[in-house]
């Protein structure tokens, strides 16, 4: 896990060595000014020599500037190594992210893939920063303090040797019951952005019900559930500062009695005035050494519940991996027995035993109540999902075979859920083509019946579109989507339910000119109206994820009851085009 980590580092590895480097130079001459100190005081300042006092004094000097020099810039280096692993890591797990199937999506969730690039990230940066210069400091310090006491007075760091594993027992104790509720709060913080997020995007519906009070009880419960586990954490942790204190204060007592006593007894013999002052400081810096280490142990726990998801992201395999066919040849479309299941659970199969030829060219239309696998049956064809038995063939290649560019350059789809970025209209529609000319731009607007409301706009193909695409309607978005998608230029199209928001004189001028302008491009449209697709070559109606039959209009009508059903109720309900 830390290797596969660790690669994220990269150009900032200079940073993460001299860091530490750094470090043991500033630890080195921390514990020095202790000794240094203890000479000033028992040859400068107690024997009345003002050259001693002088030249100790500079030493005493230099020490600590270069001792805060390093600290500088070890944490500067530091600063840097943290912040350019976390820069690198979110750009690793972006582009991960970028190669997910929609398989791999569902399997995490956006929201736990925002937490994750977001909160995870960030406890994993901190953890990293602070390790790299904790990781030397705090056992250097502790160990070389150790061998200063044991080499000053071995009687006195008898006193150490007993006190400071006490000490640490205690912290480590407090730290790893803190362990535990620290990683379950983090986890909470999916569920969080999970209500958050789907509050924001859909915040008119919520207005609409009037329901904010439910959406803030929602917020409020998770959000209680976060702050009461950090608050039992925090009151575990709060134990550590006046254990801290009282060990602190304690040994410094204990040692300057003991060390006052063989001053005295022994007439500074064995122990001298400027020595017990030294001891008095290491104490401290021991003390503080093991609180350092619980600390750094604490963080490193806690970053590796956050370091154990991000590499979960790091380590998932796309479940599509493409091959390198790069061309297609045509738009036709084969169905070879074809079963699907999002789960990958023959129980819960959404499609099964799938049989279809459709030729280039043609007009397929799709019908079928919610839930048969009409939007299943369109994921497979630009190979959104992987089928789990059977196979689809486009311009007659396994769609497996293909590179993806190449499949889904050839295969525009304008799904249910029609998303517009912020951006003008014409840098949205380029998504279909980045280096599509305006007149190309209006010419596939014009086809989608969009350019009309467009050339209404102040600013026309400049126009700001909101996030999500707000400031437009539902009909207006599917028409902007759809000249996205005939862009590209693409053999097959696919309109996935994407003029449902669109009145039927608009669809069906939409319907003619696609027929006019691209004739050689396969249209396979979903709908729930009839009228969308009476006039399609064949039509495929659905029922339970099989294909109940295929047929024209007017066949369906005479041996279909399905569709009879659905026609005579859309008719009756004056929802025909006449």
């Amino acid at each position: 896990m830390l290797r596969k980590l660790a690669k994220s580092i990269r150009e900032y590895k200079k940073y993460a060595i001299l860091s530490p480097l750094l470090v043991a130079c500033e630890v080195v001459l921390e514990v020095i000014v202790p000794t240094i100190m203890a000479e000033l005081i028992d040859k400068g300042i107690s024997q009345g020599s003002m050259p001693e006092t002088v030249r100790i004094g500079l030493i005493l000097i230099l020490s600590t500037v270069f001792s805060l020099l390093f600290g500088i810039f070890s944490g500067i280096f530091a600063a840097k190594a943290g912040s350019g692993f976390a820069k690198n890591l979110r750009h690793d797990l972006y582009y991960k992210v970028q190669e997910f199937s929609f398989a791999n999506i569902d399997k995490f969730s956006s929201s736990s893939l925002v937490t994750r690039l977001t909160t995870d990230v960030t406890n994993v940066q901190n953890a990293f920063q602070m390790t790299i210069r904790m990781i030397v400091r705090a056992p250097f310090m502790l160990i070389s303090a150790l061998i200063m006491v044991i080499n000053i007075n071995f009687n006195v760091s008898i006193i150490f040797l007993i006190v400071v594993p006490i000490m640490a027992a205690v912290l480590f104790a407090g730290s790893r019951i803190v362990m535990p509720i620290f990683e379950k709060a983090f986890k909470k913080y999916d569920d969080l952005n999970n209500v958050v997020e789907e509050n924001t995007s859909g915040i008119r519906v919520v207005k609409s019900f009037v329901n904010e009070e439910y959406e803030i009880s929602k917020f409020q419960k998770v959000s209680n559930e976060i702050f009461k586990l950090f608050s039992k954490a925090e009151k575990i942790l709060a134990f550590n500062q006046p254990i801290m204190q009282i060990a602190m204060y304690g040994l410094m007592i204990l040692v300057s009695w003991i060390g006052a006593q063989i001053i005295v007894n022994t007439n500074s013999t064995e122990l001298t005035t400027g020595q017990l002052t030294a001891l008095i400081t290491y104490s401290i810096q021991i003390l503080f050494s093991v609180m350092m280490v619980t600390m750094l142990s604490v963080m490193i726990t806690i970053s590796l519940a956050s370091a154990k998801r991000l590499v979960e992201v790091l380590d998932e395999e796309p479940t599509i991996k493409a091959k390198d066919k790069d061309e297609v040849k045509d738009g036709s479309i084969k169905f070879e027995d074809v079963s699907f299941s999002y789960v990958n659970d023959k129980e819960k199969e959404v499609l099964k035993h799938i049989d279809v030829d459709i030729k280039s060219g043609e007009n397929v239309g799709i019908i079928g109540g919610t839930g048969v696998g009409k939007s299943s049956f369109a994921n497979l064809i630009p190979r959104l999902y992987d089928v789990t038995e059977g196979r689809v063939l486009v311009g007659g290649v396994d769609v497996r075979d293909y590179d993806l560019k190449t499949l889904r350059d050839s295969v525009a789809v304008v799904l249910q859920k029609n998303v517009l970025f912020s951006g003008t209209i014409k840098e949205n529609i380029r998504w279909g083509n980045e280096d599509a000319t305006d007149e190309e731009i209006v010419e596939v607007c014009k086809l989608a019946q969009a350019d009309n409301f467009v050339q209404e706009f102040p600013d026309k193909y400049d126009t700001m579109i909101d996030q999500g695409g707000t400031n437009v309607s539902g009909g207006q978005k599917q028409r902007l989507c759809i000249a996205r998608a005939l862009l590209k230029k693409p053999k097959v199209l696919i309109l996935d339910d994407s003029t449902s928001a669109v009145d039927t004189k608009t669809d069906k001028k939409i319907r003619e000119a696609f027929n006019e302008k691209i004739p050689n491009t396969t249209k396979i449209i979903i709908a729930q109206r009839v009228a969308s697709v009476e006039n399609c070559d064949k039509i495929i109606v659905m029922e339970q994820g099989k294909i109940n039959q295929i047929g024209t209009h007017e066949e369906l009508l005479k041996t279909n009851k399905i569709y009879k059903e659905v026609y005579e109720s859309q008719t009756k309900g004056g929802d025909s085009d006449e």
